[in-house]
């Protein structure tokens, strides 16, 4: 389901602030499109010094990306509450400002999307589809959240 990918340039996360916001991003999207918290995945990069230009200029300030990519089906209001709860919980951990912090989301049709070796489900049918799933994966997504 969500795979949100997080780059900073030039400045660093600590290994708090990297938690702190893979908690709260995993909590946003729970809470907003009420997906279980095991599918959301959240992956760290930074970018190396010199490697950031904006119209093809060099970026010295420090900033912060997120790109999500979700399963679609969802109403622009949702969209439109993760998104900017996303944005809210970046500034909080990352202490940059608006500015500075740039979110991004990609819908992808959940019959394109693999995890734990099965085709996701479409919005609202997780129950169902985690019904169908081997006693050894239930324990094992069960040991990672709702």
């Amino acid at each position: 389901m969500p795979t949100y990918t997080v780059t900073n340039s030039n400045f660093n996360l600590s290994s708090k602030q990297q938690k702190n916001l893979a908690e709260g991003i995993t909590k946003v999207h729970n809470v907003v499109t009420g997906a279980n918290t095991y599918f959301a995945q959240v992956i760290f990069n930074k970018t190396k010094k010199n490697n950031h230009f904006m119209g093809g200029k060099k970026v010295k300030e420090p900033s912060i990306y997120l790109l999500g990519q979700i399963r679609a089906g969802r109403p622009k209001k949702i969209k439109d509450k993760l998104i900017s709860d996303l944005r809210d919980i970046i500034i909080k951990n990352s202490k940059l400002d608006e500015t500075q912090v740039w979110v991004y989301i990609i819908d992808l049709p959940p019959s394109q999307m693999i995890e734990y070796g099965e085709v996701l489900p479409e919005s609202g049918k997780e129950k169902v589809w985690f019904s169908k799933l081997s006693k050894k994966l239930k324990k094992k997504l069960s040991k990672i959240g709702n």
